[in-house]
């Protein structure tokens, strides 16, 4: 039985459609919302409209922005001959919030996965291949996450990347910043064993 108007309802079952929200959480929100309407609910909607008739994907990299090409692609001082590729735009936002990447990126739009039927086909791989073949770019980062599926994908791109004047590198698996080894899982462990470097 419902507690308050349908409009409301709407509301709370839109949020809790979030990734990081359910239901519970997606009423606290709502509650926070309504609270503070003034300040917050009205913005929110307001920023939210403007961006659901803005937001693009860019045909250049495939990021998401509010303008074609995106901010990063239109930035003269990023690095061409370095592309960094990764599956999904989340994790362009994240090395960007880093600040770990100044070249350009390449979002492929997922992984391969036998499972899901998702091929080769299915991912802006021709993409990357075409770009990689320009004589400007000198690298290639694959930033895959370190999933059988982002190794699969990683290796999957390297044989078709092979023969092109490029050089390709991976991010670094192993342990993290500020970790403890016995809170590690066996696999980072491992991982971090085989990619050790002189000290």
């Amino acid at each position: 039985m419902a507690v308050t108007g349908p409009e409301i309802e709407r509301l709370i079952q839109l949020l809790s459609k979030v990734p990081g929200l359910g239901p519970r959480s997606a009423r606290r929100a709502v509650l926070t919302l309504i609270k503070k309407r003034e300040t917050l609910l009205s913005p929110l909607a307001a920023a939210m409209a403007e961006v659901a008739g803005k937001a693009r994907i860019c045909p250049v990299c495939g990021n998401i922005d509010t303008v074609s090409p995106c901010s990063i692609c239109a930035d003269g001082s990023r690095d061409p001959a370095v592309i960094c590729v990764v599956e999904e735009v989340s994790d362009l936002w994240a090395l960007e919030r880093a600040g770990a990447h100044k070249g350009r990126y390449h979002v492929l739009g997922g992984v391969l996965s036998a499972l899901d039927g998702i091929g080769p086909n299915d991912l802006n791989i021709g993409g990357l291949i075409e770009k990689a073949s320009t004589p400007e770019v000198r690298e290639v980062v694959l930033a895959m996450n370190a999933t059988v599926d982002g190794q699969t994908t990683a290796h999957y791109i390297t044989d078709r990347l092979e023969g092109l004047n490029v050089t390709v590198s991976r991010l670094a698996h192993g342990v993290p910043v500020g970790g403890e080894l016995d809170y590690l899982d066996d696999g980072t462990l491992s991982a971090a064993m085989k990619a050790r470097r002189p000290f």
